[in-house]
């Protein structure tokens, strides 16, 4: 530790306690700085922090024998310690030599703290490199002086920059394998300038270094004396720190409502940015509602104003609506309030992202459905390129146009990291599958707002005397779905019920005439349908939809478009084998002779329904049987 406990004698606890005392409100006083460390593989990430805890004198006796009993198990530097093993501390990193996780380390020296993330160096954790890069200030860029600058070293630079890191150190490490050449250094150096010009970023130090033997870490070495630069110990602790949050516009996203009783109700959450005080005029930022701050509440007692990084609780002068997921915000400084907008999108999912696929998007306390209405470009992270694609794949950036089922509250991510940010989850495995920075609302999105209607769809529905719903017949080509469909909307209709048949086939020579059979055309197909169909229920009508539909997020974006139980999923469950026999368009033989491709069943899967509503197995029964079925389901629900 930079502080040491001066008592002589056996202290007393007054003693010991206005020591911690002290040593607390000095390092209350230094200032933070965050940073990772990236880079390949094997250019010494995981060295170099092991290095600055072990000069920053934050190892422990127990540590070291752990150390030295680990590095004799598992080290690649011979006899001496592997400093690489106090942050590598997953059994799989160990065994191959190589960082998987993102792994979180705290020191401080006299003069400052730091967070440091080491991230992973292979590209297929990526991913994990985005998220360290997220919340930090700098970014150490380790290159290996015998390999220079590396794909790995560009990607990395270039999120780096994406993510708004605007301070790089240029890490020139194991100078020692070429005998600290200052020629290899330069070239590096002006190597890596050259493809970093463009990316943004204010200040580039490089710095030739080793971290196993601590040459220019935190002391400077005789064998580098050509070099006149900071050692990184010191450049770390003199970079400026980003401490104005305080002075942006106030940004308190409400991440609870606190009614412990009828008397108190308090919004409570962290302040993203600016500062509020009592008194303060505030706005809603989704509804617009005014109001003004009675009282800024905390743990410790009422506080008379508050600023960026605070935790508190908000109690308004006025009884207004606001939920979790909302943002209080500054009357003259308001953020953007819109459906659409523009992003930037790193892909962390194996399967590939789909434009018109829905997903879950999430920001630090919103979460609404959302689909990516357009893949603008891809990014080449080595050339900086932007190239025409249909999708991403795994850690591929790209920029994209998304829609969102609810308005989202938003600042550009250039001007506030904390409310440009989110990141998309997949709805049907839960998993995070690609983080994104917004660039701006698109400007249809503001100029586009909802007309209200005095003839709704309960009006509708009433005139009609009857239930509206969407009944999606899903299952293989051949299976029957138009059959049963047809059968099932002539007894309807035959009963005076308000109907209309959308089938696949149909659609495709009109509405979806545009698009073909490939993942991201059925997506798409998907999609169009699933809004004609909103729009027909609306109308109150009972709407029959007769589509393959193969991929479960697709059938669960069309349920989610329409309200609770206005959806009903009807499998049509037939056997490949059968339908492919039937083969009533002569479609399945030429897929299996290859003359179709991605034909749903042969070369295309099929994901059948979880739960269906209906679960219709055609084997064995008449259309009338199974028409039978489903209207009797309708019966006893009450549809018709």
């Amino acid at each position: 530790m930079d502080t040491q406990f001066q008592t002589s004698g056996t202290p007393s606890r007054e003693e010991i306690s206005a020591e911690v005392q002290a040593f607390l409100a000095e390092q209350e006083q230094k200032t933070l700085l965050r940073f990772l460390t990236c880079g390949s593989v094997d250019d010494g990430k995981s060295t170099l922090i092991g290095r600055l805890l072990f000069d920053t004198k934050l190892i422990y006796e127990d540590q070291l024998a752990v150390l030295e009993r680990d590095s004799r198990k598992h080290g690649t530097v011979g006899d001496d310690f592997d400093l690489a093993l106090l942050v590598d501390g997953l059994e799989a990193e160990r065994e191959q030599g190589i960082t998987i996780d993102v792994a979180y380390r705290f020191f401080s020296t006299p003069k400052r703290k730091f967070i440091v993330a080491d991230t992973p160096g292979h590209e297929q954790y990526t991913r994990n490199m985005a998220t360290g890069a997220s919340t930090a200030d700098l970014a150490i860029v380790l290159i290996d002086a015998r390999r220079g600058v590396l794909p790995q070293t560009r990607r990395h630079s270039f999120i780096a920059s994406l993510l708004g890191i605007r301070n790089i150190v240029v890490a020139v490490n194991k100078i020692d394998l070429v005998d600290h050449s200052q020629k290899v250094f330069d070239t590096i150096t002006a190597d890596y300038h050259a493809f970093a010009k463009d990316l943004g970023f204010e200040s580039v130090q490089a710095i030739p270094m080793s971290a196993r033997f601590g040459d220019n870490v935190s002391t400077r070495s005789n064998k580098l004396a050509w070099f006149d630069g900071p050692t990184l110990i010191e450049h770390l602790e003199s970079v400026p720190v980003d401490e104005g949050l305080a002075e942006k516009p106030l940004r308190f996203p409400v991440q609870y409502v606190s009614r412990p009783n009828l008397d108190f109700r308090g919004f409570s959450g962290t302040i993203a940015s600016g500062r509020v005080s009592q008194g303060d005029p505030i706005v809603v930022a989704k509804s617009g509602k005014p109001s003004t701050v009675a009282r800024i509440v905390t743990q410790d007692g009422d506080l008379a104003s508050a600023s960026a990084g605070q935790a508190v609780t908000l109690v308004l002068a006025d009884e207004i609506e606001v939920s979790r997921g909302n943002m209080l915000v500054a009357p003259d400084t308001r953020p953007e309030v819109a459906e659409q907008f523009e992003a930037s999108l790193v892909w962390f999912d194996e399967k590939p992202m789909m434009p018109g696929r829905s997903y879950l998007l999430r920001t630090e306390t919103d979460q609404t459905p959302a689909s990516i209405t357009a893949l603008k470009h891809r990014v080449d992270v080595n050339s900086f390129a932007h190239e025409a694609a249909n999708s991403l794949d795994l850690n591929e950036v790209g920029v994209v146009n998304l829609s969102t089922q609810e308005p989202l509250v938003f600042d550009p991510y250039a001007q506030n990291r904390v409310t440009g940010a989110f990141v998309l989850i997949d709805r049907l495995t839960n998993a995070t599958v690609g983080a994104g920075m917004i660039n701006h609302g698109l400007r249809r999105a503001s100029n586009v707002h909802w007309q209200s209607l005095d003839v709704n769809k309960p009006a509708r529905a009433e005139q009609k005397h009857q239930k509206p719903v969407v009944l999606w017949f899903t299952g293989l080509s051949g299976s029957g779905k138009s059959t049963i469909a047809n059968l099932l909307e002539k007894r309807l209709f035959a009963d005076g019920r308000h109907t209309y048949t959308l089938d696949g086939d149909n659609l495709r020579h009109g509405l979806n005439r545009d698009l073909g059979f490939t993942e991201e055309s059925r997506v798409e197909n998907i999609r169009r349908v699933g809004e004609v169909s909103k729009l027909m229920v609306d109308a109150g009508l009972i709407v029959l939809v007769s589509f393959i539909s193969p991929f479960i997020a697709e059938r669960r974006m069309a349920r989610a478009l329409v309200e609770e139980h206005e959806f009903v999923e009807v499998f049509v469950d037939t056997p490949f084998e059968v339908c492919a026999a039937r083969d009533p368009k002569g479609l399945y033989a030429k897929a299996l002779r290859g003359e179709i491709k991605n034909f749903t069943g042969v070369d295309s899967p099929y994901e059948p329904p979880e739960s269906p509503e209906i679960h219709l197995q055609t084997v064995g029964r008449s259309v009338e049987d199974m028409t039978d079925e489903i209207e009797d389901w309708l019966k006893q629900r009450g549809y018709i």
